[in-house]
């Protein structure tokens, strides 16, 4: 199948207005870096999400799944294949009869965090600053001020590798410090259900704001990044470790180890995905030459 022959398939999933050709990956990551996409498509229903993802297997396109862009650095020179965006197109949440709350996993954790408020469902407040979709915090168990998302879930919808709808319950997730079942089997995440409990809007409100302005006290949410550059090493912090081996301010090209926060990588303008690589790479060698623990990055690094 050629190029137009894809793309034009693709429509007749989605339609026409959801298939975007050559799109670049910089207007959709929160780095504010990466070249085009082939294809970015942006279904909107779960039947699409599945009929896209058959189409590309059939076709052997290389596919792969984005949110919010949060956690990404995606290549320079684009990408091969489709994009399938999760964001704002795929962004439902509902409060069931039981009081638990139901997302699809394009809706933004900030979202999902308001959406409990309004219902008087507090839990999910730690969540409220976190950047990214509840599709990635499930896929990575996100988690901030003492929270997780394993948590407060109950399952998670995934499409698998063989097309197949599986409700994956909490206690089968495998979840674990930024890892669960989902990220190792590499299966879609369509929506994710949350136990939540009563609680008082006003109360949840007021710790949610609270926690906002923590965040944005410590972290330089000023200036694209993605999020943490690294995970957290046992025994340590990260930031602490790489301020202490003299890296804060340290800059390559555009990418830069912040000023602010030492764990986060910021693009200062004109950053490209090589600076950000060459910059946790130095990075990296200082801090395991001078304590000796390996940092991971936590960022995922397309390619």
């Amino acid at each position: 199948m050629n190029g137009s022959g894809f793309g034009s398939k693709l429509a007749e999933i989605v339609g026409s207005d959801g298939v975007l050709a050559d799109e670049p990956l910089a207007a959709h990551t929160t780095f504010k870096i990466g070249g085009p996409a082939q294809w970015l498509v942006l279904p909107r229903t779960e039947q699409q999400v599945v009929a896209v993802v058959a189409l590309c297997r059939e076709a052997g396109v290389p596919w792969r799944v984005l949110g919010a862009g949060s956690n990404v650095l995606a290549p320079d020179e684009g990408l091969p294949g489709v994009v399938v965006k999760l964001a704002q197109n795929f962004a439902g949440a509902e409060v069931l009869p039981g009081g638990e709350l139901r997302a699809q996993a394009g809706a933004t954790n900030e979202a999902v965090a308001a959406f409990a408020c309004e219902n008087g469902l507090s839990g999910y407040e730690f969540a409220c600053g976190i950047p990214g979709t509840i599709g990635g915090a499930a896929y990575m168990n996100a988690g901030a001020y003492d929270g997780q998302f394993s948590d407060v879930c109950v399952s998670v919808r995934c499409l698998t590798d063989e097309g197949e709808i599986l409700e994956v319950p909490v206690g089968q997730a495998q979840f674990g410090y930024r890892h669960s079942l989902m990220m190792e089997k590499g299966w879609v995440i369509l929506e994710a259900t949350l136990g939540l409990r009563p609680g008082s809007a006003a109360e949840i409100l007021t710790r949610m704001d609270d926690l906002r302005r923590r965040r944005e006290e410590k972290q330089p949410l000023e200036m694209p990044s993605a999020g943490s550059t690294f995970k957290r090493p046992e025994g340590h912090f990260a930031g602490k470790l790489i301020q202490d081996a003299g890296c804060q301010g340290r800059r390559v090209g555009g990418a830069q180890v912040s000023e602010k926060h030492a764990g986060f990588v910021v693009n200062t303008g004109g950053a490209t995905a090589q600076d950000v690589l060459a910059l946790i790479a130095e990075v990296q060698m200082e801090v395991k030459t001078q304590f000796g623990v390996d940092l991971e990055p936590e960022v995922r690094l397309w390619e």
